[in-house]
Formats: structure tokens, C-alpha cells, sequence
């Protein structure tokens, strides 16, 4: 029988009834479901880390810097936390942090205490103190909560001591520019000294020419003195009569003031009573304006009650005329008696109109003048008034001039007659004058050697400065804020990959597709039978036996590795540099994995598969898929370089990755070594089952 043949029967007898096709559908989705759903939940965590609830505790009551500002770290690093939304965070009360940190509603709490922003400027007091934020977790919401946390406890410190060491170093630098300015001004100033004593030494020169003017000065000093003493006494005898003449100013202006005392009221009396007067005027000139405002119109509206008058009248005499039965002779002749009568009526009240309108508006042009004239009294008048106290304030300071002028005056002689005692003091002084200044002569001689050394002490002082001020560097408020920031965090870690994995869950999928394949196999060999009893007893040619009980379970393998493929580049979308090799790879481990425990099962049988499940737990911890190798005890470390799975995780990473090819090459061969070995083994037992058959191994079964 060949090989395709009994593949053909063994997938036949797996296919043979509903229940067979269901376990083989269900245990081909064994590896998928295990490598995909796990990538799949820790695809990238860490890019979810916003969702984990946490608790910030504020309870900072800031302080102030070394300049005397408010400072507020708490609220800076709240504020920075709650920006970033690296975790949820929520700002809450101690209470109910408590409260949440019990019930799980947050992973863990950080805790800002009162003192926090004054333990932090302390650096600059005599009694500095560190600050401290407190932490607290719950493990019971995960195992990772106190990992998580203590991370993020390190950044924010981070965060803080380079925001405090900024700040700390721009204060330093900020004082270190002002003593190179104020050395700078020092420098400056210890130059002008030294321009100033070598100035001192020039001008002592000077002082001691002009000391000996001096004593010659205080000679003529002395007569001068005598003639001022000679003009004093005719000074004092000239004043004699100046206190007489200034009682009699005193009290001349004492009478005026009295005299004036009365004219602030009288000037505001009059001021009053113009007022008045031109409001009767004025309230005169608008009755006489209105009378002759209303003889106009009257004058005006004349004729036409004349004309309606007329009417009227005639209207009157034609009903009577018609009553009485008057003849047109009689109604005639009366009618001519009565147009006289009315024409004559009408001239007369005209004429009166007219001559009393004439009258009113020369009445109105007088009162206008004198409504002018009333008003320019009252303006005048109003100026007296206010001029008045200004008038009398000035007599009564003439007045206490004098009076304190009167005072004065036995002071004014007094002081002249001691002007002209002391002139004769004068003169005595001026030849004690003379002799000091023979000794201020000596003294300047001596004060001119000192002149010379602070002269050369301040050149000194100024090139010491100026070399000081040299050693400083100048600096800006831009070069002092970069200098801070180089201080404060004098270290960058500049990030470089040779190879990346890119997250969290593709820095998993190595192992767990290795994983995968190895669990694939071992729940494949759990309907599989490794190797056909009937085809032991048919077919004497153990190879082909052996090759077709281990491509069975490799074709179903590399079904499962490409569909493992699948679903970690497209469905989970990690990057894959090598993505063909990858696959070769992936099927290289499955087959080989499937050759080992198909040998497991052919020696050892039920012990077999419990082996390969063993197996399978020793290398979880020995493939080195989560944390390096190197961490592992040394026996397990050993075990690491003697498993395959170590070999599959490896080359997977550097093809997925990008990484070292010759490496995955390596792997690769260790891979097919342990293939090879395990094929030769189940050859060998193959060859022991031919010599050794019975009735049982030609039964068939689902499980074997």
C-alpha cells in the first residue's frame, strides 16, 4: 500500500461518521482558538491602560518659593496626571478613596499630602525635608495593580524632581548672573577708584598750594574783619529809629483793617439788592413785552370784528326793518344814520388801537434799557461782593506783616549790634585760621602717600573683578531656562530597535504560536492513530508506514499554521517583516512537534501522550516566551537549550521581527533534527511492531 493510500484511509476513518468530523473539526480549532484569542486579549494592553480606574488625593495647601511666589505642586502634578489620561483617573476626597480602594472601584490610590508643596521648596531652608506622595493598591483587582502602580509612582517622581530641579537650577542661575552683573558693577566701580585716588593724588598737589594761599588769605581775612566791625556800628546806629517807624505802619494798618471788617457784607448787600432790581426789571420787560404782544394781535384782529359787527348789525336791522314794516324810504334813511354811526365807531376804535400800540412799544424799548442796565449793576456788584474778602484777607495779612515786622525789629538791631561784637571774634579767628592751615599743609603731604597706595590697591581690585566677571558666563533668559532644563535632566535615553516587536501582544505571539502548534498536535493525536496496526499487518515496509502515520498529522498541521498565520497577521494586524519564511517556519515547528509526539504515543502509548503533556508544561516555562531565559533557575535554564520549543519561539521572533536570519536558520536546523530523531524512532519501534502483532492491533478505534 503507498503512502497517499494510507493517509487517504486514515483521513477517510476520520471522516467516516458525523461524530469523527466533529472532534476533528473541534480539535483543529483547538490552536487556533488557543494562540488567537489569547494574542487577541493581550494584543496591546498597555495602549488600554486609560481604562484602569485610579484615585488621585489632593490635599496640597502649596507654599511659597524662594521669590515669594505661590507654588502649588499638587495641583501641577493632579493637573499633568489628569491631562495625560494614562489611567482614568478621578479626583476624589481620602474618604472616598478609602471607600473605592475597598470595593475595587479603583485599582490604586495616590495620596498628595497637605505638606507636600512646602517639603518640596524646604531645599532652600535650613531645615530641608523630602517630599513624599503616598501609594496604595489592591492586588485583589489584579496582580499587576502594585507593578502598574510602582511604575507610575516613578514617573510622577521623575516628573516632580525634574520640575522642582528646574526650577531649582534656574534660581541658581538667575543668582549666579546677578553676582556677575553686580562684579561686573564692582569691576566698574573699583576702575572709577582707581581713576578717582590717582585724581586725589593729583588734586592733594593742588590743596597744598592753595593751603598756602590760605594762610595768606586769613591775613587779609583779619583787616577785612576791622572795616566790617566799623560799618556794623554805623549800621547800628542808622536802625535806631526803625522799631518807632515800624509801630506806626502796625498800627495805621490795624486802623484800615477795622474800617474794611464790614465790606465782605455790605459788598454782598449790595450785591443783593442789584440782583433784585434786575429781576424786577427783567420780570417788567416781559410784562410789557407780552402787553404789546397782545395789542398787536389785537390791533390786528380789528377789522375783522368790525366787519362781523357790521354784519351782524345789518343782519339785526334787516329783522327789525321787516317787523316793524318800514318803507324803503324809512328803511333807507335809517340805514344811512346807522353806516354813519358805524363808520365813525370803527375810525375811532382804530385810531385808539394804534395810539396805545404805539405807546406800548415805546414802553417796551425803556424797560429793555433799563433791564440792561439793572443787569450790568448787578454783575458789577456781584464782582465787589466776591472781590471784597479777597480785599480784606490782604489787609489783615499786611496787617500781621507789620505786626510781625514790629515784633522783629529789637531782634534786627539786637542781632546788629551782636554782628558787630563778634566781628572783632572774627578777626581772633581768622589768625587761628592762619595756623591751621600751615597744618593742613603738613597733613596733605602725608594723606598723598596714601593717595598712591589706594591707587594701586584699586587697579588691583579692578583686574581681579574683571577677571572674575570673565570666568562667569553672560547669559539669557533663554540660555538660563535650556541650562535649567540640561540640569534638571541631564540624561536622555535616546530609543534604537534592531528589531521591534511593536507591542505587547506581538512580543507574545512567538511563543504562544509555538505553543499553539504543540497543543494543535497533542489534541490531533487524541483521534489519530500514530501508526495503522492494519497497515502493520498488510504492508511490510515500516518506512512508509511511519511516514504516512506522521503526514497525516502534519498536513492537518500545516492547515492549522496557516490558518494561525492568518488570523496574527490580518484578523490581530501585527507586523510581519519575513511573513513567507514565518510560515515555513510555523509549519516546520508543527510537523516537528507532531513527529515527537506521534513517537511518544508509538513507544509508550497512553504513558506517551501523558508525556507529551508533561512536556508541553515544562516547555511553557523553559521556552523563554515571557521573560528572558536568562531569569530561569539553572536547571531549567538547561533544559531551555535541550527543548525544541525554545528553538520554534526563537526563530519565530527573528523572523517576525526582522531580526537575525542566520539565527533563524540555525533554529531552524535544530528543528529539523529533532524531527529527523523522532521519525527514526517511531521507524524503529515501527520495525519491532512487524515481528510482534495481535488479534487486538487489527481492531479498530476512534482513539487508538
Amino acid at each position: 500500500m503507498k503512502i497517499l493510500a494510507l493517509i487517504r484511509t486514515e483521513l477517510k476513518r476520520l471522516t467516516a461518521t458525523p461524530l469523527a468530523r466533529l472532534a476533528l473539526v473541534a480539535l483543529m480549532t483547538v490552536p487556533l482558538l488557543y494562540g488567537g484569542m489569547y494574542l487577541w486579549a493581550n494584543q496591546n494592553p498597555y495602549a488600554k491602560l486609560d481604562h484602569i480606574p485610579a484615585a488621585i488625593v489632593n490635599t496640597d495647601a502649596g507654599a511659597r518659593d524662594a521669590d515669594g511666589n505661590a507654588v502649588n505642586y499638587g495641583d501641577k502634578v493632579t493637573k499633568q496626571l489628569v491631562d495625560g489620561k494614562d489611567f482614568d483617573w478621578h479626583v476624589v476626597s481620602q474618604s472616598q478613596a478609602d471607600k473605592g480602594l475597598r470595593d475595587e472601584t479603583y485599582n490604586f490610590v495616590f495620596s498628595i499630602p497637605t505638606r507636600f508643596s512646602s517639603d518640596l521648596t524646604s531645599a532652600s531652608t535650613t531645615d530641608p525635608t523630602p517630599a513624599k506622595i503616598g501609594l496604595t493598591t489592591n492586588d485583589t483587582t489584579s496582580y499587576l495593580s502594585s507593578t502598574i502602580a510602582d511604575q507610575a509612582g516613578k514617573t510622577i517622581r521623575a516628573t516632580v524632581t525634574a520640575e522642582v530641579g528646574k526650577t531649582a537650577a534656574k534660581t541658581l542661575l538667575v543668582g549666579l548672573n546677578d553676582v556677575r552683573d553686580n562684579l561686573k558693577t564692582a569691576a566698574s566701580g573699583a576702575g572709577d577708584l582707581a581713576s578717582g585716588a590717582a585724581t586725589l593724588k593729583s588734586g592733594l598737589g593742588s590743596a597744598q598750594v592753595g593751603a598756602k594761599s590760605l594762610a595768606s588769605g586769613t591775613a587779609q581775612l583779619s583787616s577785612g574783619a576791622a572795616t566790617l566791625d566799623d560799618g556794623l556800628q554805623t549800621l547800628k546806629s542808622s536802625t535806631a529809629a526803625l522799631p518807632q517807624a515800624t509801630s506806626q505802619l502796625a498800627s495805621g494798618l490795624d486802623t484800615l483793617k477795622a474800617q474794611t471788617a464790614s465790606l465782605p457784607s455790605d459788598a454782598a448787600t449790595l450785591a443783593s439788592g442789584a440782583q433784585q432790581v434786575a429781576a424786577g426789571n427783567k420780570a417788567l420787560d416781559t410784562a410789557v413785552s407780552g402787553g404789546v404782544s397782545t395789542a398787536d394781535q389785537a390791533v390786528s384782529a380789528l377789522p375783522a370784528q368790525l366787519a362781523a359787527a357790521q354784519k351782524a348789525q345789518q343782519q339785526a336791522f334787516d329783522a327789525v326793518s321787516a317787523q316793524a314794516g318800514l318803507t324803503a324810504d324809512q328803511k333807507a334813511a335809517v340805514q344811512q344814520v346807522l353806516d354813519a354811526a358805524s363808520t365813525s365807531t370803527a375810525t375811532t376804535l382804530t385810531t385808539t388801537a394804534k395810539t396805545t400800540q404805539a405807546q406800548l412799544t415805546a414802553l417796551q424799548q425803556q424797560t429793555e434799557r433799563l433791564q440792561d442796565g439793572s443787569a450790568q449793576v448787578s454783575a458789577g456788584a456781584s464782582r465787589l461782593s466776591a472781590s471784597a474778602p479777597a480785599l480784606v484777607n490782604g489787609i489783615a495779612q499786611l496787617d500781621a506783616g507789620a505786626d510781625q515786622l514790629n515784633s522783629k525789629t529789637p531782634a534786627l538791631t539786637n542781632g546788629i549790634a551782636s554782628a558787630a561784637a563778634g566781628s572783632a571774634s572774627l578777626a581772633s579767628g581768622a589768625r587761628s585760621a592762619a595756623a591751621g592751615a600751615s597744618s593742613l599743609s603738613s597733613g596733605l603731604s602725608k594723606l598723598d602717600a596714601g593717595a598712591s597706595s589706594l591707587a594701586s590697591g584699586a587697579t588691583k581690585l579692578s583686574t581681579g573683578l574683571d577677571d572674575g566677571v570673565k570666568q562667569i558666563p553672560a547669559t539669557t533668559a533663554t540660555s538660563r531656562d535650556r541650562q535649567a532644563a540640561a540640569i534638571a535632566d541631564p540624561v536622555s535615553v535616546k530609543d534604537s530597535s534592531i528589531a521591534s516587536a511593536g507591542n505587547y501582544g506581538a512580543g507574545l505571539a512567538p511563543f504562544f504560536i509555538s505553543l499553539a502548534a504543540w497543543i494543535g498536535m497533542y489534541a490531533l493525536f487524541l483521534i489519530i492513530k500514530p501508526i495503522s496496526k492494519r497497515a502493520v499487518t498488510a504492508v511490510k515496509a515500516p518506512g512508509r508506514i511511519t511516514l504516512a502515520g506522521w503526514l497525516t498529522p502534519a498536513v492537518l498541521g500545516l492547515v492549522q499554521m496557516l490558518a494561525l498565520f492568518a488570523i496574527v497577521r490580518f484578523a490581530l494586524g501585527f507586523d510581519v517583516v519575513n511573513p513567507v519564511p514565518m510560515i515555513g517556519l510555523m509549519v516546520l515547528a508543527s510537523v516537528t512537534f507532531a513527529a515527537i509526539i506521534m513517537t511518544l504515543n508509538v513507544w509508550l502509548g497512553s504513558v506517551g501522550q501523558f508525556l507529551g503533556l508533561v512536556l508541553m508544561l515544562i516547555q511553557l516555562v523553559t521556552a523563554g516566551g515571557t521573560f528572558p531565559w536568562q531569569t530561569l533557575p539553572g536547571p531549567l535554564a538547561a533544559l531551555h537549550f535541550a527543548l525544541p520549543m525554545s528553538y520554534a519561539v526563537d526563530a519565530i521572533r527573528q523572523l517576525m521581527y526582522g531580526g537575525n536570519i542566520a539565527g533563524a536558520w540555525s533554529d531552524a536546523g535544530v528543528l529539523a533534527l529533532w524531527l529527523l530523531g523522532a521519525l527514526l524512532l517511531s521507524l524503529v519501534a515501527v520495525r519491532r511492531m512487524t515481528r510482534n502483532r495481535t488479534m487486538r492491533d487489527l481492531r479498530p478505534s476512534l482513539i487508538g
